[in-house]
């Protein structure tokens, strides 16, 4: 008979405790590398349905682009050289929106350095403010109809003054509240300094907080112009629209948004192919505008340093 062992039986080897803060930064590094692989494929997805849109756009509008686009008006239908250009278009177009913004930048810039610095403890300041929030937001073509009503019924006929304002009025309330944020992000102390040296508050507004603010106002004005560029409802219902070539804000006036809808809705092939290369025209005037604003900022913020 066997002697039973009074050794022990071995016990298991312990095994290592698990490290928490390990594993808690594995997880935060999978979070970040998750979150940076979905911005990478959305920001990829955007670029690529834009460049998609823009190829299709060049594709089909470049065809139809040709010296009589630009120096010729719309010519009827069965004349030699039908369907013509959109040089009225382009030209009222252009007026338009140089009449716009005499009045709505102006108007748009001084409530803007009112919010930003003259608003202590006045009443006006909130409801301004949101009143510009709502307006910003405002359908064109209620702002259309708002004209029709103000501007056309009066004088009894349509006309390009009344389709100017009704731009400016879109353009008024992004004026006014860019100018706001981008003034209130110019330091106070730029403003201290300047009263500590004698200047009074307007000249200090003047002088020293637009021009430090000027790339970022210069910016909101592009935005609220880039808005109107490309509106067509209020002018179907102000200016209404011309196949003439004409000066004379006080008759229908021509516009290239509002010609290129008419073109684009007709059933001849050829007045679609024109609207297309319009549509064309119209996003590179808006870029080649947006190019030149930006290196005009640029260049003034480096004389400003």
């Amino acid at each position: 008979m066997t002697m039973a062992s009074n050794h022990p039986a071995p016990s298991p080897a312990p095994t290592d405790p698990v490290d928490e803060h390990e594993i808690f930064v594995a997880i935060s590094r999978a979070k970040s590398q998750l979150m940076y692989a979905l911005c990478i494929f959305f920001t990829i997805a955007i670029l690529a349905l834009l460049a998609l849109v823009t190829f299709y756009l060049v594709s089909i509008g470049a065809k139809s682009l040709s010296w009589a686009f630009f120096t010729r008006t719309p010519i009827p239908n069965g004349m030699a050289g039908y369907p013509g250009g959109m040089k009225n278009g382009i030209v009222g177009t252009a007026i338009l929106i140089g009449l716009a913004s005499v009045a709505g930048i102006p108007i748009g810039m001084l409530a803007g350095i009112y919010l930003a610095e003259y608003n202590a403890g006045s009443f006006l300041a909130t409801p301004t403010r949101f009143i510009a929030d709502v307006l910003s937001g405002v359908p064109s073509i209620v702002v259309g109809i708002l004209g029709y009503e103000l501007l056309v019924v009066p004088l009894g006929h349509h006309n390009g003054w009344a389709g100017a304002l009704a731009l400016a009025f879109i353009m008024i309330p992004i004026v006014a509240r860019t100018t706001e944020e981008m003034l209130l992000l110019v330091p106070r102390s730029y403003r201290e300094a300047s009263i500590a040296l004698g200047a009074t508050k307007a000249g200090t507004i003047i002088k020293v907080v637009l021009p430090a603010a000027t790339g970022s106002v210069i910016t909101g004005v592009m935005l609220a112009i880039a808005r109107v560029a490309g509106e067509t409802a209020p002018l179907l219902f102000t200016a209404l629209g011309s196949q003439y070539l004409t000066l004379n804000p006080n008759e229908p006036f021509p516009s290239l948004t509002k010609q290129i809808f008419e073109y684009a809705t007709a059933a001849d092939p050829a007045q679609q192919k024109l609207a297309w290369a319009g549509i064309l025209v119209l996003i590179l005037l808006i870029f080649v505008l947006n190019v030149l604003v930006r290196f005009f900022v640029k260049t003034v913020a480096g004389r400003n340093r």
